[in-house]
């Protein structure tokens, strides 16, 4: 069991930087891999970026993939993603997932989340 809240959201314009933090609460924190969402208005949630239970694994979206950087802590129970480069198309809900178990072929699938937060607004202007 982990629960899950996001922060270091908001409002920002195109070319600027945000790092975007998850904390947990739990024991067992350093045993579940972890992932970021995101979902704009109208849109399906789509997968950002991942991270394994040692942070030694992350993979990215195309989307996101030399923008963003996902990383842990796990003495600290949190999780994060920075954020550069932002494009108005960034503009999203952002959440944070965690699961025990992952597989490569999955990982990009909300299904395989069992906890979540309950999100963060980010807004890029143009």
């Amino acid at each position: 069991q982990v629960q899950l809240v996001e922060s270091g959201g908001g409002l920002v314009q195109a070319g600027d930087s945000l790092r975007l933090s998850c904390a947990a609460s739990g024991r067992t924190f350093s045993s579940y891999v972890l992932a970021w969402f995101r979902q704009a208005p109208g849109k399906e949630r789509e997968f950002v970026a991942f991270i394994g239970w040692r942070g030694g694994t992350t993979v990215y979206a195309d989307s996101a993939k030399g923008r963003f950087t996902i990383s842990r802590d796990n003495a600290k129970n949190a999780v994060y993603l920075q954020m550069n480069s932002l494009k108005p198309e960034d503009t999203a809900v952002y959440y944070c997932a965690a699961s025990p178990e992952w597989a490569p072929a999955s990982l990009h699938r909300i299904g395989e989340y069992d906890y979540w937060g309950q999100g963060t607004q980010v807004t890029v202007s143009s």
